[in-house]
């Protein structure tokens, strides 16, 4: 079992700045991918951006240019840092952690924390 703790939701003015944190612990895999989702009331949760084991990342179109993801391995944690916040851009944000590769007893999608608020107020 793996468990995530996130940090760094909350309200802020369009244009802002929120920093948001995901620690993970427990049996992590070695080779990983962990990531930021979001997920808006009825549709469905999408990516906003991951970044791997190996440091290389992805990100949606949505939020390139504006949010950047890092990781520091030595401490398990990933980070999203959100720079030019929009009002669209208010929902919960979800960390997520999957293994590379099917581990035994893992769920397919890896697992979540329980979720940060980001609030964009216009």
């Amino acid at each position: 079992q793996v468990q995530l703790v996130e940090s760094g939701g909350g309200l802020v003015q369009a244009g802002g700045s929120l920093r948001l944190s995901c620690a993970a612990s427990g049996s992590i895999f070695s080779s990983n991918v962990m990531g930021w989702y979001r997920q808006a009331p009825g549709k469905q949760r999408e990516l906003v951006a991951s970044t791997n084991s190996g440091a290389m990342t992805n990100s949606a179109d949505s939020v390139k240019g504006r949010f950047t993801i890092s990781r520091d391995n030595a401490k398990n944690t990933v980070y999203l840092q959100m720079n030019s916040l929009k009002p669209e851009d208010t929902t919960v944000y979800y960390c997520n952690i999957r293994p590379i590769g099917r581990r035994p007893g893992v769920p397919i999608n890896g697992y979540w924390g329980q979720g940060t608020q980001v609030t964009v107020s216009s």
